[in-house]
């Protein structure tokens, strides 16, 4: 007889042949009913647009979703990359990935159902359904290179905003002889501390003749501020100088002072009155008795030595020379405004014997000179603040036992304190130092050469003890006793 472990031998095979039978029918049968469920969904995607309209909300989700695709397109269109579909994304890069790429297993009926699935159902469709978006081939967008700061770092204070070029921009209550000024200052066209003060109080005596009180308002509340803004249009065309800044403390205080009771027209005829009497007073009649006084000091056979052009100096030399004096000038000058050149020519049009130099040739011409005549910017008790230069001339007439005479009115003395050029300056444009009419390879094109930097100040301070004397219309005065002039020209 067999035994049971032989019985169980025989069953165990038969079992697993008839499990490993039953796996195959159950797979087979829920494949069959996946298929078909498969291709009943891919109907239904398929037929779904037709049989059923889309609701109020899925078409304005729908238009939404086509407008946002449509500005990605127009996007990607002007950076010149290749527009691709946001739903789709680029069908023709998704193909050649599709034939390079084999696929993971035998296709299945469900596979293809959805490929068909996916190509015929609607747009609305399309979007909820995630895509992979092809790869741009555009060419990396480079950042570009950050511009070379060419300010230099001791003077970076000084800067500020460039000068202002044109009149864009500009307030719509700014005066037109103010934008005109502005661009002259700016220009070179009025070129002087006198020659701008005087300009600027004219100009401004033309905005309060065209002036109009608002309603609800006085002029002296109104004009003050009305006045502003014409003068922050001049300062962005050019810092004012010492002396604009003084007249212009002395017309807002005249303006302060207008009781309000006064009719418009008066006020504003007695206003500008004023402003003729001071350029009178403190500009025309001062010049005259500064140069009556500076002839003084000039005798004959002198070589008188001068930096620049300077409008009081001038005077001066001219008055001199129609009373009979004969002497020699000599001009130093320096670049680039060169304004010695105007001076050397107005001196020999009217016959005085005239030598013209740049700052370079002072230490061969200064032997020669017995006094040195200077103008200013303006004058403090610490020394002479005057165009860039005027220190070398005054330390080489120091170093030869050379007497120097500053003209200087006393609307440019100021109580300011400076001990250097290096906190209160103004900062030019650098391409006036520009070579014009040569071609030069380092300086032509200098902003885009790299650790170059070019500075180009206005002005220098001469320190008080190589200054002799100074020429006022109170008197002749030592550079410590400005503080006593400002206090009588402040009280008279």
């Amino acid at each position: 007889m067999p035994s049971q472990n032989d019985e169980l031998e025989k069953k165990i095979p038969n079992g697993k042949q008839k499990v490993a039978s039953i796996a195959e029918q159950t797979s087979a049968t829920n494949g069959t009913a996946k298929a078909a469920k498969g291709s009943e969904q891919g109907g239904k995607l398929a037929d779904g647009p037709k049989e059923k309209e889309l609701s109020g909300k899925e078409k304005k989700e729908l238009a939404k979703a086509q407008k946002i695709a449509k500005r990605a397109a127009e996007k990607q269109k002007q950076q010149g990359q290749p527009v691709v579909d946001l739903a789709v994304g680029n069908k023709g890069d998704l193909s050649k990935e599709a034939g390079k790429t084999e696929p993971l297993g035998p296709a299945t009926p469900t596979s293809k159902t959805q490929h068909k699935s996916s190509g015929s159902t609607s747009a609305g469709a399309q979007s909820s359904l995630p895509h992979r978006q092809a790869p741009s081939h555009a060419a990396p967008i480079h950042a570009e290179p950050e511009k070379e700061n060419k300010n230099v770092a001791l003077f970076d204070h000084l800067y500020g905003h460039p000068r202002r070029t044109t009149v864009a921009g500009a307030g719509k209550d700014v005066h037109p002889a103010v934008l005109a000024l502005g661009l002259q200052m700016r220009n070179y066209v009025i070129c002087g501390s006198s020659a701008r003060c005087v300009s600027m109080l004219l100009v401004f005596k033309r905005v309060i003749e065209s002036y109009t009180i608002p309603s609800r308002n006085s002029l002296p509340r109104h004009l003050t501020t009305h006045l502003s803004s014409q003068i922050d249009y001049i300062v962005s065309c050019r810092p004012i100088s010492i002396s604009m800044g003084n007249a212009i403390r002395w017309l807002k205080v005249e303006i302060s002072n207008v009781d309000v009771s006064t009719p418009e027209s008066q006020a504003k005829s007695d206003l500008c009155d004023s402003i003729d009497t001071y350029v009178r007073e403190k500009v025309t009649v001062a010049d005259q008795v500064i140069a009556n006084k500076a002839n003084d000091k000039i005798e004959e056979g002198d070589v008188i030595m001068t930096f620049a052009k300077s409008s009081i100096v001038q005077q001066t030399l001219v008055e001199a020379f129609r009373r009979g004096k004969t002497f020699r000038v000599i001009v130093i000058d320096s670049r680039p405004l060169l304004e010695g050149k105007n001076l050397a020519r107005a001196l020999a049009d009217l016959g005085l014997e005239v030598q013209y130099s740049l700052t370079h040739g002072i230490s061969h011409v200064i032997s020669h000179a017995t006094k040195v005549f200077l103008g200013a910017h303006a004058m403090m008790s610490t020394g002479l603040y005057s165009r860039a230069g005027t220190a070398i001339v005054t330390m080489s007439a120091k170093e030869a036992n050379v007497p120097v005479i500053v003209c200087c009115e006393s609307v440019k003395l100021t109580e300011r304190v400076a001990l250097d050029s290096f906190v209160h300056n103004e900062v030019a444009p650098a391409e006036e130092l520009m070579i014009q009419g040569r071609t030069s390879s380092l300086l032509s094109k200098w902003e885009d050469v790299p650790n170059l930097q070019v500075l180009n100040l206005m002005y220098d301070l001469t320190p008080a003890e190589y200054v002799n004397m100074v020429v006022t219309e109170y008197g002749i005065i030592p550079p410590s006793s400005v503080p006593v002039i400002i206090r009588l020209s402040t009280n008279s």
